[in-house]
C-alpha cells in the first residue's frame, strides 16, 4: 500500500463513517443498550481495517459499512415502532430490590451480584441497602433507585397535604404505543373500566388515542396523546 492510497483510504473512512454514525442519529452514551455500545464498536473496527488492511478493497469497506449500519437502523426501527421487539432488542427493566427486600432471582438472572449492586448504589449516594425502597436495573445497565419515604426531600405538596401520600409504590405505566398493559393493570388491582372512565374524563374514547399513560404513586393518571400528525 503506497502513501497515496493509504490517504485515499483514510479520507474516504473518515468521510463514510461521519455520514453513518449521523444517519444513525444522536444518543448519549448513558443512553446506549449493549447492543448499540457493541455495533458502534463494530462500525469503527471496520473503518479502522478499512485503513490499515491493504487486502480489505475501498469497495469491500463500503458495502460492510453500508451493511452493518443499514442493519443498526433497522434494528432501532424495531425498537421504535414494536413493544414486542423492543423487549427482544433491549430487554425490560428489571426490579432488583422491591419494597426494600432484594429480589434473589433477578440479581441471579441478571448475573449480578451483592458487590455489584452495592457499587451501583454507591453511585446514586446510597450506602446503605435499608434506604432503598425500590432498585430498578435499567436495560442501559444503569441503576434507578427510589429512597424510602424517610430519605425524600420534604416538599410544599408534603406540608399542604394530610394522610398517606401514596396509594401505589411505584409510578406504572398501563398503554404503551396505543395498547393496554392488562397485567400492570392487574398488579394495581385495578380495571379496564376504570381506565376507560380515567380517558373518558380526560376527553379521549379509545385506547389507540393514547401514546403512553401511567399510573402516578398518588393514583392519577399521567396520559400522552398519540400525536395524529404523525399517525
Amino acid at each position: 500500500m503506497d502513501t497515496s492510497e493509504l490517504i485515499l483510504r483514510i479520507a474516504f473512512s473518515f468521510l463514510v463513517l461521519f455520514v453513518m454514525t449521523r444517519i444513525t442519529g444522536r444518543k448519549e452514551i448513558s443512553q446506549m443498550t449493549f447492543f448499540n455500545f457493541a455495533s458502534a464498536i463494530a462500525i469503527g473496527s471496520i473503518s479502522a481495517n478499512l485503513v490499515v488492511n491493504a487486502n480489505f478493497s475501498i469497495q469491500h469497506g463500503f458495502i460492510a459499512l453500508l451493511g452493518w449500519t443499514i442493519l443498526t437502523l433497522v434494528m432501532d426501527l424495531i425498537d421504535i415502532k414494536s413493544k414486542e421487539g423492543r423487549k427482544v432488542v433491549t430487554g425490560d427493566p428489571v426490579i432488583v430490590i422491591k419494597e426494600g427486600k432484594i429480589v434473589d432471582k433477578e440479581l441471579k438472572n441478571q448475573r449480578l451480584d451483592l458487590d455489584a449492586l452495592n457499587s451501583m448504589l454507591r453511585q446514586q449516594r446510597i450506602f446503605s441497602l435499608a434506604e432503598v425502597d425500590y432498585a430498578i436495573l435499567e436495560p442501559n445497565g444503569k441503576l434507578s433507585v427510589l429512597p424510602r419515604d424517610y430519605k425524600l426531600p420534604l416538599t410544599k405538596q408534603d406540608m399542604n397535604i394530610t394522610g398517606p401520600q401514596k396509594v401505589f409504590p411505584l409510578p406504572t405505566e398501563v398503554i404503551s404505543d396505543g395498547l393496554v398493559i392488562k397485567k400492570n393493570l392487574e398488579k394495581l388491582k385495578l380495571d379496564i373500566d376504570w381506565l376507560k372512565q380515567q380517558l373518558d374524563q380526560a376527553g379521549i374514547h379509545s385506547f389507540s388515542d393514547v401514546f403512553y399513560a401511567q399510573v402516578q404513586t398518588d393514583g392519577s393518571l399521567f396520559i400522552d396523546p398519540q400525536d395524529k400528525k404523525n399517525k
